[in-house]
């Protein structure tokens, strides 16, 4: 923690200034540490990835005697400005947000030891032997970024596993037998991860069940997370393509809300993604059985804890089952159409995967799946 000397006279000054600043853009506590969010593409209210992350920083702040501060990307070279002014103004943590965040943050933890940083969905840090982000077109990674930038906390998910726990869901709930899953992109890890665990999942149920996978964007641009009337759009262009889906589940942020707003208007079961979307997303509600969950806000909050305590570690961390990190939400009202048997499988799945004895999809060397385009 960075310690300063004040008189007790500049210290009332400053009581009455922070109590004054209340209501504003941070979340304001005793001075302490200074932590800055730097969010995706989007806006801080999208009741998902950005909004959630930000309440895991305040959350952290209040944990550890500090404040918190975001900053909104609205365009994806808003990141790197974003996370410069943070520094400019000498913050102790800058929390950043998405995959697409990953090289930026890389750079500017090299270039600032004495800052850490916090990189949501940034577990798989890319860099080269000098520390730098490996950016060759086909990279090579042989860079440790537990040893060359280690004031530097990458947190990633197993996505797979909550994603298999929704396609027992689906699979279980589907009558046509035929379901579908739209993600914002391929290109973020954390996408196909939750598809394919959804896929195997909803297999695992029913061996012929078909499930139809779609993707926004090839880039993780504002289409692809940012959208929702896009994501309506393109949601209902599958639905009309393929009219036997009977069960939607989304992995496209924002743009995902719209894929929601699409089930419920053809009265079809749909399945949230990172947070529990029956609550975060109330004009869904009446078609939004469970989410399949990241504890997003937890998982920043113990970041930024760990770092007040000493124990961060830079690198890469996976978070899974074994922790409760990540899981399904509450069924909340549609309780009642989850029968016995499709919560004994449930069960019995959580409890393999932490055995690590059922794995939910085939991975690539980095620890993502491999996946069907």
């Amino acid at each position: 923690m960075r310690r300063r000397s004040l008189g007790l006279p500049l210290l009332a000054v400053l009581a009455i200034v922070a109590s004054a600043c209340g209501q504003g853009g941070g979340s304001q506590a005793p001075a302490g540490l200074k932590i800055g969010l730097v969010t995706d593409v989007g806006t801080l209210d999208d009741k998902n990835f950005n909004q959630y992350s930000w309440e895991g920083a305040q959350d952290g702040a209040t944990k550890v005697g500090g404040t918190a501060k975001a900053a909104v990307s609205t365009v994806s070279a808003d990141i790197a400005k974003n996370i410069q002014s943070f520094v400019d103004q000498k913050y102790d943590i800058i929390v950043t947000v998405g995959f697409a965040a990953g090289t930026d943050t890389a750079k500017a933890a090299k270039a600032n030891p004495t800052i850490k940083f916090i990189g949501v969905d940034q577990s798989f840090i890319c860099i080269t032997e000098t520390g730098d982000p490996d950016t060759a077109k086909t990279p090579a990674c042989k860079g440790d970024a537990s040893k060359l930038l280690p004031n530097y906390q990458g947190i990633g998910w197993r996505e797979q596993q909550p994603g298999y726990l929704a396609g027992i869901v689906a699979g279980s709930l589907s009558k046509s037998g035929t379901i579908a899953a739209v993600g914002g992109t391929n290109s973020v890890p954390a996408v196909p991860n939750y598809i394919e665990g959804y896929r195997n999942g909803a297999l695992s149920v029913n061996p012929a069940i078909k499930v139809v996978v779609q993707y926004v964007s090839p880039a993780p641009d504002k289409a692809a997370f940012a959208d929702a009337p896009g994501g309506k759009a393109f949601a209902q262009q599958l639905l009309t393509a393929n009219p036997t889906v009977d069960v939607i589940f989304q992995v496209a942020g924002l743009t995902g809300n719209g894929v929601l707003q699409a089930a419920c208007e053809k009265k079809i079961n749909a399945i949230g993604v990172d947070v529990d979307q029956y609550v975060s997303t109330p004009d869904t509600k009446a078609c939004t059985i469970v989410s399949a969950e990241k504890k997003l806000k937890k998982n920043v909050s113990d970041a930024i804890v760990r770092i007040k305590d000493k124990t961060d570690k830079g690198g890469g961390l996976k978070l899974d089952l074994t922790t409760d990190d990540v899981g399904l939400s509450s069924f909340h009202e549609f309780e009642s159409l989850i029968t016995a048997d499709t919560k004994a499988k449930i069960d019995a799945a959580i409890a393999a995967m932490k055995a690590g004895t059922l794995v939910p999809c085939p991975v690539n060397p980095f620890g993502n799946c491999t996946f069907t385009k």
